[in-house]
């Protein structure tokens, strides 16, 4: 992991919720198309485990995406992620709506991206991140950059990030 902000740490603090882009970030980018011409995607349980231990923390977790597809639905659903935007066109308005919705400040709110549709946020909300492989703009805005790549657990190393600066265990209860 890359620390581009010296006060990334301090940033992280504050969080008290991790939003996410989901092409690119929570997967490798790829689309991957059937015979009949279903969609699939790739998503890591590494990624899955790090949402899990942040929801299990305290922290929420959201999902904005330019998608409109059943296949996130189905992965939120499956990581018990209640805040879902699909179909985003404007990611800085939708995640203003959410952030009012849960009364949350945008400066508690971090968020993780990949591609140049998830700049605009990126520079709005209190703590920034891009996977390893984001578009180079992303990286120039970005607090943090993962080591690892979209789709390959750089969730997982933000969420590692966030809850060791909070002074969080990254472990699950005995009971989950």
């Amino acid at each position: 992991m890359k620390i581009i902000d010296a006060d990334a740490h301090t940033k992280a603090t504050h969080i008290e919720m991790l939003v996410m882009d989901v092409d690119g970030t929570l997967t490798d980018g790829a689309m991957y198309y059937g015979a009949e011409g279903e969609e699939l995607k790739r998503f890591s349980t590494r990624d899955g485990m790090g949402v899990t231990l942040l929801q299990r923390s305290g922290i929420q977790c959201a999902i904005i995406t330019s998608e409109n597809s059943p296949i996130v639905a189905a992965r939120a659903k499956k990581l018990g992620i209640e805040n879902v935007i699909l179909s985003s066109r404007q990611k800085p308005d939708s995640l203003r709506e959410l952030s009012e919705a849960m009364s949350l400040a945008l400066k508690s709110i971090a968020y993780i991206g990949d591609d140049v549709n998830d700049i605009q946020v990126m520079q709005i909300v209190g703590l920034s991140a891009c996977v390893a492989d984001a578009a180079e703009q992303v990286q120039s805005v970005s607090h943090v950059i993962c080591s690892k790549s979209g789709g390959y657990g750089a969730v997982r190393e933000f969420a590692e990030f966030i809850l060791l600066s909070q002074g969080k265990p990254i472990t699950l209860p005995e009971k989950w």
